[in-house]
């Protein structure tokens, strides 16, 4: 029997076939997976777009206290309320009526608003909210209204440290015044960073994690006791009113270590309400204000006179017949004191006097002591755009500009220049680096002059407080008080010298033995009759020191008796106990 197969040949065609087809179809299969998970990244990608946001955590800025800890800067937790104008379009009209209503807006503002930024992606709707306010807003879920988490700068003593310490701007609380600029890189931290799942209407589903924690900013202690700028920004507010004047500053300072510990000035501002500042009341005037000393640096020509050997303590100088003609020019005193010391010459604050002193010593003497006292240079401080004010320098001094620039025209200088000067005097000679923050140790001084001759001085000053001299209201019951007060005339901005307007000084510090405090008031340009230094700055350096010593509790050294500030038991002290 004979048994029938299939055509190998056709059987070796179909596998053929098969084998091709399987080949063919495997790239397809290949790029259709590979589309597929492309597809599905795509996808992924896009959902996380609208889904995943990284979110920035604001950094808490450093707190600015005084010498004892007592806050004058802090950072507030606050909300700032943002929305989508494109998704908050979408919102019904009862919802944007809420809206409105919460933040305290009239619907139809909301609404023009709204249309203003219909095609961007980002608004604000209210800065820095308290957080339980922004929060009742987030509750109504209104789609695309979102909030931001940041600080807020408050300044407890407000207009008291205004512009010492100074602002940090509203976006991004950076420093942009006074200290909080000086300081920012100190102050700021760092901000951190944090991964969130957002909902299509923008609203915080979920905290996934933090890429980068915040950074607290570092402390900043001043140098500065709030009880002693506040009886200071008391008493020069108070001032400056009394008289009508255009401005002031007081400056006061640690004699035993060269901290400020006040530094006040009018006209001030609220720096928890912007609303009303000007530039004009930014300006910390006591160092950014130049002002010719005038008298209130004679005792540092009297100084120079005592250091070149030609005078001493009892050179006597005819001062009659009270004027005396330098060149083409006539300066007067007030009245003909004849024959003066140098105790009374700077008592009776004599032109006369100080000018024929002036012109028998090598003016450039008496410029270098200027210059070693530090008026016209920077203190260091390092406060911004501190003024440097001008100490000229002559290469051939006529006579008068050797005579006024003995009783202080003719330069300027700041008042923490002069403070800083008038510390040498009370530090014996010795020069101690100026500070606003608050150090331990005290900075390095230098000796400058000799300390006799500082102390005779000293001792002149204290005249020209007692009952004969022209600085007879800065005088502090309970405490012996040596100053000279300044009155200067205003320039022009024509040039010259303005006839009726002033600028009222006065320097000084206590106790004179052995000083704790030297303070500088400048009253610029009163306007109610007094002008002089004697009646317009000198009250408000008795007020001030006054306050600062009991306060610091020196030990009383005067006849006189006053008790000690606080609420402990009453001491008294008399004179010579220590």
């Amino acid at each position: 029997m004979v048994i029938k197969t299939g055509h190998p040949a056709a059987a070796a065609n179909w596998r053929f076939f098969l084998v091709v087809l399987i080949v063919l179809a495997l790239p397809i299969i290949i790029l259709i997976k590979i589309a597929s998970l492309q597809g599905s990244d795509f996808l992924r990608t896009q959902g996380d777009s609208r889904a995943l946001r990284s979110q920035v955590i604001p950094a808490y800025r450093g707190i600015i206290s005084d010498r004892h800890g007592v806050p004058l800067a802090v950072s507030t937790p606050v909300s700032t309320l943002t929305a989508n104008p494109q998704l908050l379009l979408s919102a019904n009209a009862n919802q944007l009526l809420l809206l409105a209503e919460a933040l305290g807006q009239s619907p139809e503002r909301l609404q023009q608003k709204l249309n203003a930024y219909r095609k961007k992606s980002f608004m604000y709707l209210s800065r820095q909210l308290p957080v339980e306010e922004a929060d009742k807003v987030l509750d109504l879920r209104i789609p695309g209204v979102n909030a931001v988490q940041e600080y807020k700068r408050f300044y407890p003593a407000g207009e008291v440290t205004a512009q010492l310490v100074g602002l940090t701007s509203k976006e991004q609380d950076r420093g942009q015044e006074g200290l909080e600029l000086a300081y920012n890189a100190w102050l700021s931290g760092e901000s951190g960073l944090r991964r969130v799942l957002q909902d299509k209407s923008g609203h915080v589903i979920e905290e996934l994690g933090v890429d980068r924690d915040a950074r607290r900013g570092k402390p900043l202690s001043l140098s500065i006791d709030l009880r002693i700028q506040y009886a200071a920004y008391r008493a020069l507010k108070n001032a400056v009113h009394e008289h009508d004047a255009q401005a002031g500053s007081v400056v006061v300072l640690d004699v035993k270590s060269g901290e400020v510990l006040a530094m006040v000035n009018q006209p001030s501002f609220n720096p928890n309400d912007r609303s009303t500042v000007t530039p004009n009341v930014l300006r910390n005037r006591a160092m950014l204000d130049l002002i010719e000393p005038g008298s209130t640096v004679k005792p540092f020509t009297i100084l120079t006179a005592l250091q070149s050997g030609i005078f001493s303590e009892h050179s006597n100088i005819d001062t009659s017949p009270g004027y005396i003609k330098v060149d083409y020019k006539t300066f007067t005193d007030s009245s003909d004191y004849g024959v003066l010391n140098l105790t009374e010459i700077l008592s009776k604050s004599s032109q006369v006097g100080t000018i024929k002193v002036a012109l028998k010593l090598d003016p450039r003497l008496t410029r270098g002591v200027f210059e070693k006292l530090g008026l016209g240079q920077s203190t260091g401080s390092g406060f911004p755009a501190e003024a440097v004010g001008n100490l000229p320098t002559f290469h051939i001094w006529d006579p008068i500009s050797q005579a006024t620039f003995a009783f202080g025209y003719g330069f300027s200088v700041t008042s923490l220049q002069l403070a800083r000067a008038y510390s040498v005097l009370a530090n014996d000679g010795m020069r101690r680096e100026i500070s606003l923050i608050a150090n331990d140790p005290p900075l390095r001084a230098e000796k400058l002059f000799n300390p006799d001759d500082v102390r005779a001085v000293r001792g002149m000053l204290e005249s020209a407080v007692g009952h004969d001299g022209t600085g007879q209201k800065a005088s502090i019951s309970g405490y012996s008080v040596a100053g000279k007060t300044g009155t200067l005339h205003k320039t022009r901005e024509s040039g010259g010298y303005a006839k009726n307007r002033y600028t009222a000084t006065f320097a000084g510090m206590a106790p004179v033995k052995s000083p704790r405090i030297v303070t500088v008031v400048v009253i610029d340009e009163p306007s109610r009759g007094k002008y002089f230094g004697g009646h317009v700055a000198a009250p408000v350096f008795a007020e001030v020191t006054g306050n600062a010593l009991r306060l610091m509790r020196v030990t009383p050294d005067s006849v006189s008796t006053t008790p000690m500030l606080s609420g402990a038991k009453i001491n008294y002290f008399s004179a010579g106990e220590s």
